[in-house]
Order: C-alpha cells, then sequence, then structure tokens
C-alpha cells in the first residue's frame, strides 16, 4: 500500500510538470513567432497605432511567460525563500514595466531609460538561468522515458534561445549598435536579440555579420551548448525504457 501511494504522488507529480513544461513551451512559440514577424511593424518607430498594439500584446505574453517560469520553479525546489524572491522580483518587474512601457500612456518618465532596461533584462535573465539549471537537472534524473521529460527538452531549448537573446539585449543597453546596427532600445532592440539568438541556435549566421566581438564569442558558446544539449538528450532520453504499465 504505501508503495502505490508514492507511485500514485510520483504520477501526480510527473503530470504536473508535463503541464507546466507544455504551457511554457507553447507561450515560447508564440513570443518566438511572435517576435520573428510582427516586429517587423516596429523598425519604424514604436509609436506607431500598429506598433503600440504589437507591444501591448508582447507585454501580456510576456508577463505570462515569466509567471510561468516561476509556476514552474515551485516543481523543483521547496525553498520558499527562493520562490518568494523570485516572486517579489517578478511583480516588482511586472509594476515596473506597466508603468514605464504601457505604449498608450506614459505613468511614470524616466530620466535614465538605459538603466530602467538594464536592471529590468538583468533581473529577469537570473531567473531564467536558475530555471534551465532546475530543469536540466529534471529531465536528466529518472530511470524512465515520461512525457514530461520530452516537453522538458523541448522548454529548455527554447529556453534557451530566449534567455541568450535577454544576454545580447543586455550588451546593447551598456553597449549599442552591439549587433551590427542601431535599433530603438525596449522591444525592437529586444526582438532582434531573440532573432539573432534563435538563429544562432538554429545554425546560421542569420544576416548579422557585422555584430561585436563579444556577441559573436557569446555567440559561439550558445551555439556549442545547444549542439552539445541535443546530443544528450539523444544519448540520455531515447536509451531511458518507458515507464511499466500497470
Amino acid at each position: 500500500m504505501p508503495g502505490r501511494i508514492i507511485d500514485t504522488i510520483r504520477i501526480g507529480l510527473s503530470l504536473e510538470k508535463q503541464r507546466d513544461y507544455r504551457n511554457i513551451v507553447l507561450v515560447q512559440v508564440i513570443i518566438i513567432v511572435f517576435g520573428l514577424t510582427l516586429t517587423e511593424f516596429l523598425q519604424n518607430g514604436s509609436q506607431t497605432p500598429i506598433a503600440k498594439l504589437i507591444i501591448t500584446i508582447f507585454s501580456i505574453f510576456g508577463i505570462t511567460y515569466a509567471f510561468l517560469l516561476w509556476d514552474l520553479l515551485k516543481n523543483f525546489t521547496k525553498n520558499k525563500l527562493l520562490i518568494r524572491i523570485y516572486f517579489v522580483i517578478l511583480i516588482g518587474i511586472t509594476l515596473m514595466g506597466s508603468l514605464v512601457e504601457f505604449p498608450y500612456y506614459k505613468f511614470l518618465e524616466v530620466t535614465n531609460r538605459q538603466l530602467y532596461l538594464f536592471i529590468i533584462h538583468g533581473l529577469l535573465f537570473p531567473i531564467e538561468i536558475t530555471v534551465i539549471t532546475f530543469a536540466i537537472r529534471d529531465i536528466f534524473s529518472g530511470e524512465f522515458l515520461t512525457p514530461d521529460k520530452l516537453w522538458g527538452a523541448a522548454c529548455i531549448f527554447l529556453m534557451t534561445g530566449i534567455s541568450f537573446g535577454s544576454l545580447y539585449d543586455l550588451i546593447c543597453i551598456v553597449t549599442p549598435g552591439s549587433l551590427g546596427k542601431e535599433i530603438e532600445s525596449g522591444l525592437p532592440n529586444y526582438a532582434e536579440c531573440v532573432t539573432y539568438s534563435l538563429s544562432i541556435l538554429g545554425g546560421t549566421d542569420g544576416g548579422y555579420p557585422n555584430v561585436s566581438r563579444l556577441i559573436r564569442n557569446i555567440g559561439v558558446l550558445e551555439a556549442v551548448w545547444s549542439n552539445l544539449f541535443v546530443v544528450l538528450i539523444i544519448g540520455k532520453l531515447m536509451g531511458l525504457p518507458r515507464p511499466p504499465k500497470e
């Protein structure tokens, strides 16, 4: 009987993680497709009516994605202090973003927008890295191949592209034009950074011949990591047996 209870709990946790992973992947796909297509309308400035609508929609999905990361983190650790700290950080980021970057009305004016954007991405990037670390440990643990591990692998792969995009955006905030061209800071530059990151992740140059040396070298690290991750996933997960049927 105790063994059956343990199995029931284990299956329940696996299903919860599968659902959380799947939700994040779906939002990631929306953000990526959205960023690769609709952000073309942002290249002429963020104050046009269509640009304001795009920024609003993108922000909604961005906030959803951030809190899904926090919800997923709760599956990996029982450290309530860490969970609360990240929750407070996400609430702070959401409030700051809503008050300063709301496209239709500026509730707050910031004198140093570069510093403001640096703080926003500087707070979000460690959360992404923390979730990636926990998720990697999660999918490489266990004795069986379960659906939550497959969704987790997809989640980590896409999150790698998005998180490196955040890192490239941080570099561009400190050194504008690091992608080889001047782009308006904020969502236009962030979307371009994510596009560059996904190009690296997909094994293409993406048409960025004049990126800075720092971004180029980090891009090499991203490419090596992504290929190594795929190799490890194939070797680990494909070699696992499926759980026995009861």
